[in-house]
């Protein structure tokens, strides 16, 4: 398992995810999570990120040593984990008891950072006595002193009527926390004050708030971060204090809008070519760039600027379930050739029949059974030949059975 041993001879645990390439991002948990809280963020992020999760000191598998921590403290157990895997420069994003972490490394590691979102956190968490609450309750009870409170706190009632799993998993994951390293975390959070540091930040900040958050509502939470930090950004979303998993898709989005550069180097035009080859492959597009005539040169452009340049390569959607609704929408207006098309290339890069299945099940109830029919008979041509393609090529490759 991947751990890292910090000076003090706690040992964190993390996985590192993605690309050497891409620019990094360091995911921080909640208090009584772990970094398993991400799971609905991660798929969608990878593409684009060198995603780094970790468990904070006392939670997880990480070590959970006896004592009270400090924010100091575990913002500092991210440098040492940041510096072990050899990462200069990250973006931050920590919900939270992360959030607090985030605000310290921006306050005091400024260069380590490029970009910082704080979501469902306060510069303050007040009043100390709730703290001092928690911390016997635990001690006295464990941990299942305070989940159904706690559980109360961290999702909405509508949500948790819903008896979503992520709910589930948060509340296993709260009663195997270890008590001493939430009691640890409880009193880093009882007296954490970044207030009069909050002007000192100048990375660029997205602060994210949840209209159904009891633990850091708004007003004296969110507004104050929003207010003090320059420049900062805010957002809105229909949550309680997990945003991130009662809103997974609308957190992710505005990671997205938030972190990403809008000028990749590249104009969309030759982005549209690097899409277009990714998802048609470089056969397909040699063949159609040589077609190419002078009266057909703008429409070819058209197609890969904005087709290909612009819409696909948003992040909102992955390329698998743009490819599935390129076919659905095909077959539903009948265009059989793009619909032939997308099959054969999709065969190749990724889809497997078991998809164009689904989706022309889901076509012959929406679109009708006659147009599913026709989409079935070119799909099985499409499988059938791809099946062909991949059996010559075993054949090929296998020794010669000639006596």
């Amino acid at each position: 398992m991947p751990f890292i041993t910090l000076n003090n001879k706690a040992r964190l645990f993390y996985r590192l995810e993605g690309g050497n390439e891409l620019p990094v991002l360091v995911l921080s948990h909640s208090i009584a999570t772990d970094h398993g809280m991400w799971e609905p963020q991660a798929q969608d992020l990878l593409p684009h990120f060198r995603l780094l999760r970790y468990d904070t000191r006392g939670h997880g598998a990480s070590d959970a040593p006896e004592g009270e921590y400090s924010v100091e403290q575990l913002a500092r157990d991210v440098l040492a984990l940041a510096d072990g895997l050899n990462i200069s420069k990250f973006a931050f994003c920590g919900l939270s008891l992360g959030g607090t972490i985030g605000q310290w490394l921006a306050i005091h590691a400024p260069e380590r950072l490029t970009k910082l979102v704080v979501a469902n956190s306060s510069p303050q968490f007040v009043p100390r006595e709730n703290w001092e609450a928690r911390i016997h309750a635990v001690k006295k009870g464990g941990m299942r002193a305070i989940v159904d409170a706690a559980m109360q706190r961290l999702f909405s009632p509508e949500f948790l009527a819903k008896k979503n799993p992520y709910a589930a998993n948060i509340r296993s994951v709260l009663l195997g926390t270890d008590a001493a390293g939430y009691v640890g975390c409880c009193a880093a959070l009882r007296d954490v004050d970044h207030t009069r540091d909050l002007r000192k930040i100048n990375t660029p900040t997205l602060v994210i708030a949840g209209a159904n958050d009891i633990s850091t509502p708004w007003v004296g939470h969110g507004e104050i971060l929003a207010r003090e930090i320059a420049g900062a950004q805010a957002l809105h979303l229909p949550a309680a204090h997990l945003s991130n998993l009662e809103r997974p898709k609308s957190f992710t989005a505005a990671l997205f809008a938030f972190l990403l550069r809008a000028d990749s180097g590249k104009t969309s035009l030759e982005a549209g070519f690097d899409v277009r080859r990714k998802m048609l492959g470089d056969a397909y597009v040699d063949a159609a760039t040589a077609g190419t005539s002078e009266f057909t040169r703008d429409f070819q452009a058209l197609i890969t600027q904005y087709a290909w340049g612009t819409i696909w390569t948003r992040p909102g959607l992955d390329w698998r379930t743009r490819r599935l609704l390129v076919l659905a929408t095909m077959a539903a207006l009948g265009r059989w050739e793009e619909f032939r098309l997308h099959i054969s290339t999709g065969l190749m890069h990724g889809l497997e029949p078991c998809d164009i299945k689904e989706v022309l099940l889901q076509t012959a109830i929406y679109a009708g059974v006659p147009t599913a029919n026709t989409g079935f008979n070119i799909a099985r041509e499409e499988v059938g030949k791809q099946e062909a393609m991949v059996q010559a090529a075993h054949l090929a490759k296998s020794p010669s059975n000639m006596i």
